[in-house]
């Protein structure tokens, strides 16, 4: 089996390697994928470097050509990618080929923003004075991406980097590094120069403390963990460096007693427990008032028994395995940890065998919850939730606010009185009505407040607040 390697000044270069490992099935091994060092990120960052000169002052078209190419290829081999994603993530094989069309429409957006960039020209306050406001590229950007979404994060994070001309050091997570690889590769077939884009795989506290360590990484990029964000935005701050942070989510999905049964319980299942869980805008907290309690948590667990969990390329499958064994062990910790807290386990929970030997965790649904519980503040970051009994609409809006958190936030109700109202007061960044916390579009942006997220806003037109510097100039007319 050959070594994918790493791509570092527009060369393949990487001899030490690691398995990449299939959840649904750990004796199927994706590829070999290799580690970079901390003397290889050094490598990167000047070759990306050396390169921000030409490519930040290139031309439009050129960009645009290479992001509308990189698009065409990943639609055109959706199928071939989303197995891919599949088989090293654990998501279906829908949801596999659901994101990496995904991918292909933020390459095919930021491809036309290449030719949409623009600025202001406004008159001074003092006569026969110009004055033009420009966005210009900010040098080289450290892009870290997590492992569960490995083709569509690591996307909506490139494509707007090079779209507005800067170049870049990328480390995608250590347990999915085949979509990044494709990733990269496509790019650099595409025409990309050597050195505008360079990919180093390995370990966080090798690859990715190089990189945060290193000072001629003018921006960072991070999604993950809350833990490893904190340590971003310090070593960020020391060297005056611009940064942006996509973190956890504790989201609640509030249920009304108005709400259509239907509609509330496929978006809970939907938001709770679909992609195995490992969503940081999926809801663990399902808030519920009295009246409907008793029959959506009937209703629901009724639903969770239909779903199938199985390998993520099997036909049928509803939900895959679990992304590794670290992440199972986190689940059923969690688990007991809610049970000894004294919420009641209505349904699931156990591990699961299946033909093959993967990591599979049947969903699990509490009830009897408080908002106080540890299973209701942390983050668990697996298909389980927690169904939180309210009185009325005015304490479920002050449980749904009452966390650390601030992604996404969800109602389910007939009332345009108080989807309104929530929507106005809902301490989040994207608000839902009816629909699933989970899943939003790739043209317009998605970030969060309080501990979610730092920073401008990610996807659409607002990357360009993180990815660009503003520059005011004045000109004498002569």
């Amino acid at each position: 089996m050959s070594i994918h390697q790493n791509l570092i000044g527009g060369t393949w270069t990487g001899a030490d390697a690691i398995e990449n490992i299939n959840p649904s099935d750990v004796s199927d091994v994706v590829g070999l994928y290799a580690r970079a060092s901390a003397d290889d990120v050094k490598v990167a960052v000047a070759a990306a470097k050396a390169a921000f000169p030409a490519w930040s002052r290139s031309g439009i078209l050129e960009r645009h050509a290479i992001l509308r190419k990189t698009s065409d290829e990943i639609l055109a081999r959706k199928d071939e990618l989303g197995r891919l994603l599949s088989r090293e993530e654990g998501k279906t094989l829908a949801e596999g080929i659901g994101e990496t069309i995904r991918a292909a429409q933020i390459f095919d957006f930021f491809a036309g923003e290449c030719l949409r960039l623009a600025g202001e020209s406004l008159p001074s306050v003092r006569p026969g004075i110009g004055v033009e406001v420009t966005r210009e590229p900010i040098g080289v950007v450290g892009i870290i991406t997590p492992w569960n979404f490995p083709i569509a994060i690591p996307a909506w994070k490139i494509a707007p980097a090079l779209c507005y001309g800067n170049t870049i050091v990328f480390k995608p997570a250590d347990l999915v590094p085949g979509c990044a690889w494709a990733i990269v590769d496509i790019l650099h077939r595409a025409g990309l120069p050597a050195g505008v884009l360079n990919l180093v795989m390995g370990k966080g506290s090798v690859v990715g403390q190089a990189m945060l360590d290193h000072p001629d990484i003018a921006a960072m990029t991070f999604t993950g963990s809350t833990g490893t964000g904190k340590r971003v935005a310090l070593a960020s701050i020391e060297h005056n460096r611009k940064f942006q942070l996509e973190m956890g989510g504790k989201n609640p999905f509030v249920v009304l007693d108005d709400a259509d049964l239907s509609v509330a319980v496929e978006a809970a299942l939907n938001s709770s427990f679909f992609s195995t869980g490992q969503r940081c805008t999926a809801s663990s907290r399902l808030i519920v008032t009295e009246g409907i309690h008793d029959r959506f948590v009937a209703a629901l667990t009724e639903r969770m028994k239909a779903v199938t969990v199985d390998n993520a390329l099997k036909a049928g499958t509803h939900i895959g395995p679990v992304v590794d064994q670290k992440q199972l062990e986190q689940d059923m910790d969690y688990i007991a940890i809610g049970k000894a807290e004294g919420a009641n386990l209505a349904f699931g929970g156990e591990r699961l065998n299946r033909e093959t030997e993967g990591f599979y965790l049947q969903p699990a649904l509490f009830t009897e919850a408080t908002n106080q519980m540890r299973i209701s503040r942390e983050e668990i970051f697996g298909p389980v939730a927690s169904v939180i009994r309210v009185k009325n609409y005015e304490e479920a809006l002050a449980t749904a606010n009452d966390t650390a958190f601030g992604l996404s936030s969800g109602i389910a109700t007939t009332s345009l009185k108080y989807a309104t109202h929530y929507k106005r007061n809902a301490e989040a960044g994207m608000v839902m009505v009816n629909l699933p916390t989970a899943g939003v579009d790739f043209h317009v942006p998605f970030g969060g407040r309080k501990g979610s997220s730092f920073g401008p806003r990610e996807q659409g037109r607002y990357a360009s607040e993180f990815f660009t510097t503003v520059k005011t100039q004045y000109t004498l007319a002569g």
